[in-house]
């Protein structure tokens, strides 16, 4: 059958190889789908060993996206902006990139939280592989204002300067200087990985605000937990795994499957 596999580093916690056998199963589809752990600094061999061995993609998460867009034979427009990707095709030896997190982000905010995006004020947290690949897809929507907020200041106002030229007003800004409230907070840092806070203020929250954390697990995450006590309403990154993994499975297998047997499979 078919090889895919998630690449990381962790990678335990992935539900991935949850979601890809269901979307199989559903769309009569065969193949099998595992966890790849790499090493920090062996994300381009273990490509390479993937791609030897005949598997035919691989879907990457922390901290490999960036990586894994330099490696890329070629791009999707989507990967290209963002400089990021966290989905590869292996095609006739070559190693296409895409990304998939933005529309699995969006996806979920519109259709299964019912959250329109379109002239709200958007509140980004980090400026990493993550965020990279959430801007456009976000932007594309027609949110107001999008401001990117990053410990490294200039780190987040390069990214921004990637974007210029669109409709929405994007600014860049160190955790101090955020001013809110925003309808929309998006924490995109890998802080919830180390079950740490980022420095968001207070302010940044109000009673209708929607507070969505891209890491995901059975507890709130600290960011949520924090937003919550604000009287935001708050929402993991499980329904953004499991849209961008149905965009995923849909360029490998030209088939897209439906979704809300995995939220019901995932959390029942």
């Amino acid at each position: 059958m078919d090889k895919y596999c998630v690449i990381g580093n962790p990678v335990a916690h992935s539900k991935s190889p949850e979601i890809h056998p269901v979307f199989a199963a559903q769309t009569g589809q065969q193949l099998v789908y595992e966890r790849c752990l790499a090493p920090v600094d062996g994300f381009a061999a273990t490509v390479r060993t993937l791609v030897e061995q005949g598997y035919k993609g691989a879907n990457v998460t922390v901290p490999f996206k960036m990586e894994a867009a330099a490696l890329a034979d070629r791009l999707s427009a989507r990967a290209r902006m963002a400089g990021a990707v966290n989905t590869l095709s292996f095609i006739d030896g070559a190693i296409h990139g895409d990304n998939t997190d933005g529309a699995g982000l969006v996806a979920d905010i519109v259709h299964n939280a019912g959250v329109a995006l379109a002239g709200r004020r958007i509140l980004l947290l980090g400026a990493g592989g993550a965020a990279r690949g959430i801007l456009l897809p976000l932007i594309e929507h027609g949110p107001a204002s999008i401001v990117l907020a990053n410990r490294t200041v200039a780190t987040a106002a390069a990214l921004v300067d990637n974007f210029t030229g669109l409709e929405t007003q994007l600014a860049a800004c160190g955790f101090a200087d955020i001013a809110g409230p925003f309808d929309i907070v998006v924490n995109a840092t890998s802080a919830s990985l180390q079950a740490a806070l980022p420095p968001v203020p207070a302010s940044a929250f109000g009673r209708d605000t929607l507070a969505v954390d891209i890491m995901y697990g059975a507890a709130l995450t600290p960011f949520m937990d924090f937003a919550a006590g604000l009287g935001a309403r708050t929402r993991d990154g499980l329904g953004m795994l499991i849209e961008q993994a149905a965009e995923a499975f849909a360029i490998w297998r030209g088939v897209r499957p439906d979704t809300r047997e995995v939220f019901k499979k995932l959390r029942p």
